[in-house]
């Protein structure tokens, strides 16, 4: 049985290129992003992998980015499931702002804190730890099940919602999966055990 789990970061967004923190906000990908989408496609196809089932958040650049994937597999219309366990951390009051002012709004240290600590929120957001919280049911619960029944998946989200899910697959602490780079458009591919440990791992940004 090929227990096989295919992770991918939605390709670059309108507000990426910006600098601006998006969390829940739902602006569309850029050209690079949807140039990005169809090389992830590519990649899969060129491998050979196609699908069983597909996960998405409620966010329109994952699911364009799933949506463009398909499309390069030939598989549009793949039975996916949408759901906001996987959107993208909640940046709160951060959102919408550029980075670079927010550094000077309250000072490099305090950003960096709240972007790089695992359990540190931005005001009226979420942190990294409480992001997990949401995603990890959601995995356990709906997606690992269909994988060690042999559904082979993938799941199209974002940079925070996957760094919960590499955390768990990895076996990473908190300072490791904070140091974890997850590229944009770049598919990572995971074969798993009928435990739901990691067998192999394929990160096809290497």
């Amino acid at each position: 049985m090929d227990r096989l789990l295919v992770l991918v970061r939605h390709g670059q967004s309108e507000w990426n290129l910006k600098n601006l923190f998006t969390g829940w906000k739902d602006p569309g990908l850029t050209e690079q992003g949807v140039t990005e989408a169809h090389r992830a496609g590519q990649q899969l196809k060129d491998l050979k992998l196609t699908f069983d089932l597909a996960f998405t958040s409620v966010l329109s650049r994952a699911q364009r980015t799933l949506d463009i994937i398909l499309e390069e597999l030939g598989q549009t219309g793949l039975e996916t499931l949408r759901d906001q366990a996987l959107n993208e951390r909640d940046y709160g009051d951060l959102t919408g702002m550029n980075k670079d002012e927010a550094r000077q709004k309250f000072g490099e240290d305090q950003v960096h804190v709240w972007r790089r600590s695992y359990d540190v929120p931005p005001p009226g957001g979420e942190s990294l730890k409480m992001t997990a919280e949401r995603v990890l049911p959601y995995y356990k619960t709906e997606i690992l099940p269909k994988v060690l029944g042999g559904k082979r998946t993938i799941v199209a989200a974002h940079g925070n919602s996957l760094r919960s899910l590499v955390m768990e697959l990895e076996q990473l602490s908190p300072e490791e999966i904070l140091k974890r780079e997850i590229g944009t458009g770049t598919p990572i591919i995971y074969r798993l055990d009928e435990n739901g440990g990691v067998l192999s791992i394929q990160d096809l940004a290497d």
